[in-house]
């Protein structure tokens, strides 16, 4: 009998959903990242820049020639690198304040060691410019090599600029302006929905929340914090509340990983489960011709063929069983991670998976 592999990993709860904050299960509309990007060059290389991008030698002319200094034949340098800058625009961010950007090579450098991040500005989604960055990045590595032998530590060709962009644009949205603010479940659910709608009025007072859908609630903001809305979040955000999950079984093919929730329920259904082994073995031999025989020397295989069925168990699970009864059934037949994602796959054909059955 095989043993339940571990590899095969089997997550389930213990019938019952700790309660978490909301702060843990919601967004809040409008307080929100945004994205920045940017090219740049990165200059000071020793030698490791790219050697033959167009697209950076170009860019090269052009900054010089911003700087009034003419170039009107080709440049070819190895000091120079092309860059995508990216960063992320906290919530709430103002003039002046640094955010870190991370730099990644776009043509054939061999390493940004030591190189120094020429001034770039960063856009967000709508064209306007909200940062500049500039400044000497750090890789957190290094690669060297020569005579055919090469040493690397991490990945050279992607840096990183703590604080190395400064704001220079405010994301326009006024947490005291607002009169209602509008939750995000960050998993979408009715049940949850209506538990955090219950949680708020327990709270704040009968009426405040309202659930708009399974995914959106209204909050509105209570007449004694209208000019303290941040205290009014703070307290919002540490609302206790027990979110519903959907059953589910999600399976990794790939790495043979399987995980269940607690609601998965299996139908009356008789589970029988074997397996064919085959071995194939072939040797290799010579046959020699006898003394005298005139005969030739002659390569032979011998194959050796070896079937092995393995019994085949019954169980039966009845209506309802919880995850813990059939992963204790399967368990007791001996499946594999393998043989239990195909006998998952069979269960839900015959109608007897009363969960989702998700494949990654």
């Amino acid at each position: 009998m095989f043993r339940f592999i571990v590899a095969a990993i089997i997550l389930f709860q213990v019938g019952f959903v700790e309660a978490a904050r909301l702060k843990d299960v919601v967004n809040i509309e409008g307080v929100r990242d945004n994205p920045l990007t940017g090219f740049g060059l990165v200059v000071g290389l020793n030698g490791t820049g790219d050697s033959g991008a167009a697209f950076t030698n170009q860019s090269l002319k052009m900054m010089l020639e911003r700087m009034g200094i003419s170039a009107k034949t080709a440049i070819s340098v190895k000091n120079v690198a092309s860059v995508m800058v990216t960063a992320t625009l906290p919530p709430f961010a103002r003039q002046g304040s640094r955010i870190d950007v991370t730099l990644s090579s776009l043509g054939d450098a061999k390493t940004l060691q030591g190189g120094t991040l020429v001034i770039t500005p960063l856009k967000g989604a709508d064209g306007k410019i909200y940062a500049v960055a500039q400044g000497p990045l750090s890789i957190g590595g290094f690669a060297a090599g020569g005579g055919g032998t090469a040493v690397q530590k991490n990945h050279p060709t992607v840096g990183r600029i703590s604080g190395g962009a400064i704001i220079e644009r405010e994301i326009d949205f006024k947490l005291n302006r607002e009169s209602t603010l509008q939750l995000a479940l960050k998993n979408p659910d009715f049940t949850t929905a209506s538990r955090i709608v219950g949680a708020i009025n327990d709270l704040f007072g009968k009426g405040l929340a309202l659930a708009e859908d399974s995914g959106t609630i209204a909050v509105r903001i209570p007449n004694d914090y209208k000019k303290q809305v941040v205290a009014f979040v703070s307290r919002l955000e540490k609302v206790q509340v027990s979110p519903d999950q959907p059953a589910k079984v999600v399976v990794n093919e790939r790495t043979g990983t399987i995980v269940m929730g607690d609601n998965v329920r299996v139908s009356t259904v008789a589970l029988a489960h074997g397996g064919l082994s085959i071995k194939i073995k072939e040797k290799p031999s010579v046959s020699q011709p006898g003394p005298l025989s005139q005969g030739e020397t002659v390569d032979t295989t011998e194959t050796d063929v070896e079937a092995k069925e393995i019994d085949a168990k019954v169980i039966e699970m009845e209506e309802g069983v919880t995850l813990g009864d059939l992963v204790r059934g399967l368990n007791s037949v001996g499946v594999t991670p393998r043989d239990l994602i195909a006998i998952l796959q069979a269960i839900r054909a015959a109608g007897a998976l009363q969960a989702e059955l998700e494949i990654i």
